[in-house]
This record gives structure tokens, sequence and C-alpha cells, in this order.
């Protein structure tokens, strides 16, 4: 039950977008499509999941045990890093049109906050190797639910009326604001 329960917080409760504001870049750059926003929550999915599993292991066996905590921002980056051009070549052979549309948002998952931001949340929480993964699990679904409903209302607005003083960014501001709003009332589920 507890590992359901981290699952439902870290996907809902503590949405890692709506809630903790972390991995907007992405968010709002690549939520035009509904395929691209896909795509991307599933790049994100893949290397928040590894990176939990791959720094939580070194956290804990390696710079744990020999007193080295204090460098745990640096590996974790080079792990990112590392994990992120392994996707970008694997999209690059496989599938060139989703490699193309992402653009220069796949490696700025790189630099994505709430990668790094799910690593050092793991460590900070104490979480042994199996619940950072369901961490990473649950936030990374956090992050593919909300591009993905935030890439479907962008595509409806596309034919809808906007004022044009609302047109572009604003009206995406907004909509991520009343996704915000609404992923709040998850809060009772903690």
């Amino acid at each position: 039950m507890e590992y359901i329960g981290i699952l439902i917080v870290s996907a809902l409760v503590s949405n890692v977008v709506l809630s903790q504001f972390l991995g907007l870049c992405p968010f709002l750059g690549v939520s035009k499509k509904v395929e691209t926003a896909t795509g991307m929550g599933a790049a994100v999915l893949f290397v928040i999941t590894v990176s939990s599993l791959v720094t939580s292991l070194l956290y804990t066996f390696v710079l744990e045990k020999l007193n080295l905590g204090y460098l745990k921002t640096i590996v974790f980056i080079l792990v990112i890093a590392a994990l992120v051009q392994f996707v970008e070549m694997v999209l690059k052979k496989s599938m060139l049109s989703l490699y193309q549309a992402l653009g220069v948002y796949l490696p700025l998952i790189t630099t994505n906050c709430a990668v790094l931001g799910v690593a050092l949340t793991n460590v900070q929480n104490g979480y042994d190797p199996i619940k950072s993964v369901l961490n990473g699990v649950g936030i990374s679904l956090g992050f593919l639910i909300a591009i993905v409903i935030l890439a479907g209302i962008r595509e409806r607005n596309e034919y809808n009326d906007i004022p044009k003083a609302l047109k572009g960014s604003p009206i995406v501001l907004i909509t991520a604001g009343l996704m915000a709003l609404a992923f709040a009332g998850f809060a009772g589920l903690a």
C-alpha cells in the first residue's frame, strides 16, 4: 500500500509541473501537439525512471559509503546527461520524425530541473532504490499526464475564438494555471 501511495502522491498530488513548478520549459515548449507531447513525456518517463534507479544506487552504495555525499549534484547531472544522450541516439536512429519534432527540447531534458529534482528528492526523503524508482515513475507519469492534457487543450484552442490579447503564450499560461488549480484538488488523496 505504501508503494501505491508513493505513485499516487508523486503523480497527482505533488505533480512535478503543476504543484512544484519544475520542468516548465518542456511543458510549455513541447505541448503544442499531443503526439509530440506524448513523445516528450515518454522520453522523460524513461530518463527519470532510469536516473532514479542509477542515482539511488550510486548515492547509497558509493557516495554515502565513501562520505562523498557532497558530490551528489555533480554525479547526478552526469548520470542524467548520459541517459539523455542515449535517448537522443535511440530516437535519432529509430524515430527520426519524433526526434526532429522534439528539436532542441530533447537535449534540454539534461537541464530539466524536474529530472535533477527527482534524484535529489529521492535522496532527501531517504528512499531506497525501489521507492526511488516508484517515485520517479510516479513523477514522470504526472509529467506525462500534465503535458498531454495541456497539448490536447492547446490543439482544441486552435479552433476557438480567443481574444487577440490572449492568443499564444497568455492563454497557455492561463490554461496551465487552471490545470494547477484542478490538480490541487488531488491534495485530499494524500
